[in-house]
């Protein structure tokens, strides 16, 4: 049966090999169920009903990669979007979370009818490198500045609006030694290196009575607290149109990129370079999305993680199953998540946010029309609290340095109409 599904022999693997990529897979991503509820529950999110959500929408994501798109690409909520979800969109702009998961059910729809339509590609040709490699690393130092507040690394100033916090108390000490200790483990290859440093920071919180021990174990939370509580006619409202585009946009990069990314790794990739049966697996991402919104989780997108099971030998679907597995095994763990502190995550949020800015080393930094740009959405996507408005000002300004360093030829029509869209956002709504 596993021959007929996976087409085993055909990629030279074995059920034990793709099940021990499987597991390693999953050992490098599972920060997330401890993390996505952290981070979703400062929206005014039920935090077991998240926990719950990330999992189920994680292996939804993972069976129907493995099964239907044979790849073995994980999948689960996706850190940053996580972020804008609750930073961006209900507190910095004041929407609540029903409305938030309908733009996130409605950005997944959107991904459908681009991946059924076959304009996917025609969209992401037509948006400029630099401000591809912009937005990641925008989202990275989003992240960084999450991770380093909520741990009071940084905290607020009234006179120069951020400072250092006191990091000689033991949250900032015990949080700056998470992101230490992940930095030395994943440096020596040790499988699950984000997770076991979580668990050993919580584990020193209850040791020192800052945390207090709830169990290991329990049968899962209810998810009626976020099972389909998604306000989709309120996601509707002209202000929400940039939020459904920004969430539509970092899962069209990000996918994009980790598919070919983990594909090219596994020696999965066609003669001319693509990504083998790419339309089922972005189906898989937005089908997960939309049904992750109804659960009550923020954006569902593949896993650049998944690189570590194709290092294992991954090459099929099988990994991918093993991955949704396991995830739903998750779902009994739910008194230790909720255990878990904010320092305790801080340093993985961190760790993550690091691994965003590499992309930076693909700027070219020689051309200003190219540099500047990556500049302004690398810095106020942070300072604004959300990556709209960092790919909004990202847009504008690669339009303007463009056209006045006259360099009109680099910028395509779909550029010039999407950044002229935008300017009379910014003008006219703000």
């Amino acid at each position: 049966m596993l021959e007929k599904l996976f087409k085993l022999s055909q990629f030279g693997t074995t059920p034990k090999t793709e099940v021990i990529a499987g597991f390693t897979t999953y050992l490098t991503m599972a920060y997330i169920i401890f993390v996505n509820p952290a981070i979703l529950a400062d929206a005014g999110m039920d935090k077991g009903a998240v926990f719950v959500a990330t999992c189920i929408a994680a292996a939804i994501g993972c069976f129907i990669m493995g099964f239907w798109a044979n790849l073995p690409v994980a999948l689960a909520p996706g850190m940053g979007l996580n972020a804008f979800f609750t930073y961006g969109v209900v507190l910095g702009m004041g929407h609540d979370w029903q409305t938030a998961l309908g733009a996130v059910f409605f950005s997944g729809v959107l991904f459908i009818i681009l991946s059924v339509l076959r304009i996917r590609e025609m969209i992401i040709n037509a948006i400029p490198s630099a401000l591809k490699l912009a937005i990641a690393a925008g989202i990275g130092a989003f992240l960084a500045l999450i991770a380093l507040k909520s741990a009071g690394i940084i905290v607020d100033h009234p006179a120069t609006l951020v400072t250092l916090g006191e990091i000689n108390e033991f949250k900032p000490a015990i949080a700056l030694a998470g992101f230490f200790a992940i930095i030395a483990l994943v440096q020596r290859n040790v499988p699950g290196a984000v997770m076991l440093v979580i668990l050993a920071v919580s584990a020193i919180g209850i040791a020192v009575g800052d945390v207090e021990y709830a169990g290991i174990m329990s049968m899962p939370p209810s998810m009626a607290p976020t099972f389909m509580q998604m306000d989709l006619a309120a996601a509707l409202d002209v202000a929400m149109i940039s939020v459904i585009f920004a969430f539509l946009f970092v899962d069209l990069f990000d996918t994009s990129g980790t598919l070919i990314a983990v594909t090219q790794r596994a020696g999965l990739t066609t003669s001319d370079g693509k990504v083998p049966r790419l339309r089922q697996a972005l189906m898989a991402d937005s089908s997960a999305t939309i049904a992750g919104a109804a659960l009550g989780t923020s954006t569902t997108t593949s896993y650049i993680e998944s690189a570590s099971g194709v290092a294992a030998g991954g090459r099929t679907g099988l990994t991918a199953i093993t991955v949704g597995l396991l995830f739903l095994v998750s779902i009994f763990f739910a008194p230790l998540a909720g255990m878990i502190p904010a320092y305790a995550t801080a340093g993985a949020i961190l760790y993550v946010s690091v691994l965003m800015m590499f992309s930076l080393k693909d700027v070219n930094w020689e051309d200003l029309t190219e540099s500047a740009p990556v500049v302004v959405v690398l810095l106020l996507t942070p300072l604004t609290f959300s990556i709209a408005h960092g790919i909004t000002l990202g847009f504008i300004t690669y339009a303007a340095a463009k056209l006045l360093g006259n360099k009109r030829e680099d910028v395509t029509v779909s550029v010039w109409i999407i950044s002229a869209l935008l300017l009379l956002k910014v003008i006219f709504i703000g």
